[in-house]
């Protein structure tokens, strides 16, 4: 068995749902410019620019948990 934590990590693909490290975010991958990602909240926004040193794929257990705290906070939002 070898230990997985000395691997480099894999280039994350457009899609894929990702942490980003120095900002504490989760994000989702839009595109690759350069030396940087694009990465663009769950729950919709501004994308913003992430190095790929500092961003790490997550589990699907922790996209669950991120998209579902994206939806309980948009469930407390008032109604317009």
């Amino acid at each position: 068995m070898t230990d997985q934590s000395d691997a480099p990590p894999q280039e994350p693909i457009i899609g894929a749902t990702v942490h980003h490290t120095p900002l504490d975010r989760v994000g989702v991958v839009m595109g690759h410019v350069g030396p940087c990602y694009q990465l663009r909240p769950l729950g919709g926004g501004r994308e913003w620019d992430a190095s790929p040193d500092t961003i790490w794929p997550i589990s699907p257990k922790e996209v669950l948990h991120a998209r579902l705290a994206v939806v309980n906070a948009r469930s407390r939002k008032p109604l317009r």
